[in-house]
């Protein structure tokens, strides 16, 4: 896994710089706050998710971006299960995930765009282990540089697949 991850980094600085020398194209950055709702088993144990992201938007076409992206996701335990944990003295109210991703966004008419990604997820707990994550997702951009999308963020790790529904609101520059 991380090879995988250092060749994706290699590609994006060899892109990203190649881009930049041309000159005729610039890049467009994003950050974003996005709530979520766990599903799947995800949603026996939490009641919510919160994250925040930044996004660098790469022109490849008029209307088709490559993304790279870096995202942290915190995961708030349901409060009857704290209160069990708590009980047998662990106290923990969460758990967090920093997702990394590359992917495509293309935009239809006008603001309207469709999205997908792919990348690691790697735990912030001792112990924890990485994922795949995957993304796909449709949203709005405004032209004052506010977006709004809506999208599925899955966890594949050990034969398990889980994810969320997630709400992005963000400002493109």
């Amino acid at each position: 896994m991380k090879r995988v991850l250092l060749l994706l980094t290699v590609i994006c600085g060899f892109s990203m710089g190649a881009f930049a020398q041309s000159g005729s194209r610039t890049g467009k950055w994003n950050i974003g706050l996005e709530p979520a709702l766990p599903l799947g088993n995800l949603k026996s144990v939490y009641s919510f998710a919160l994250g925040a992201s930044v996004k660098y938007e790469l022109p490849v076409a008029s209307s088709t971006f490559i993304t790279f992206s870096a995202d942290y996701q915190r995961f708030f335990i349901k409060s009857d299960l704290k209160d069990a944990l708590n009980s047998v003295g662990i106290d923990k109210s969460g758990v967090g995930i920093i997702p990394v991703k590359v992917g495509v966004k293309t935009y239809f008419d006008q603001g309207f765009f469709a999205e997908a990604q792919v990348g690691a997820g790697f735990s912030t707990e001792e112990g924890g282990s990485t994922s795949f994550v995957y993304a796909p997702g449709i949203g709005y951009t405004f032209t004052s540089g506010f977006e709004a999308g809506l999208k599925y963020q899955g966890y594949s790790s050990d034969g398990a697949n889980d994810g969320v529904l997630a709400l992005r609101l963000a400002y493109r520059f």
